[in-house]
């Protein structure tokens, strides 16, 4: 049965090595699988889903304009597909939350999406707030804080490596720029 599923977390918790492993799995399986990646997320290189383990595979991108029921509708037009994969659901407009899940409805189709649930200040992110809402199933990708506890939040680092917190929703970064938190320690790095 297909259904939307939202495989969720912070930074760093493998959610592309996870999604890279059951596209893998499918293709074992002798299914083909359509991998979709955020385009203005190109660390991995344009049109690349890549984890920090070393493994990666070419994925077509999406746009916040692009309709993703008639991205798919063309892609199946081409042949079977067993199972969508969206990377980096959270950067998913409201509008295509409402294709991809369409497109389970009426075409038939898993959609798997991995994302991030909020971003540096706590805030979900548009995708992840609408696929906390529609999702079928929802799945917690989890990680840990330095002391040991599951990190539910992230901050984003400044050139001094304190925690920010004012700017733009969207930095695309990695180690670098991010690190997952528990909600303690968050709120101790944030002044909460």
């Amino acid at each position: 049965m297909a259904k939307l599923y939202f495989n969720y977390s912070t930074m760093n918790a493998g959610k592309s090595t996870l999604l890279l492993q059951a596209a893998h799995n499918y293709r074992e399986g002798g299914m083909q699988s359509y991998l979709i990646t955020a385009q203005l997320d190109n660390r991995a290189g344009a049109g690349r889903i890549a984890s920090r383990i070393g493994i990666g595979e070419p994925a077509d991108t999406f746009a916040p304009e692009d309709d993703l029921f008639a991205k798919l509708q063309a892609r199946f037009a081409k042949g079977p597909v067993a199972c969508v994969f969206i990377d980096e659901a959270q950067f998913l407009t409201k509008a295509q939350v409402w294709q991809l899940a369409r497109a389970v409805d009426d075409l038939g189709v898993p959609v798997m999406c991995y994302g991030l649930r909020v971003d540096f200040q706590g805030n979900l992110f548009t995708g992840s707030a609408a696929l906390l809402a529609w999702a079928d199933e929802m799945r917690e990708v989890r990680t840990i804080c330095h002391c040991g506890k599951k990190a539910t939040m992230v901050i984003r680092r400044g050139p001094d490596g304190r925690a920010l917190q004012e700017g733009e929703q969207v930095q695309i970064g990695g180690n670098e720029a991010y690190v997952s938190l528990c909600r303690r320690h968050w709120r101790e790095a944030v002044g909460r």
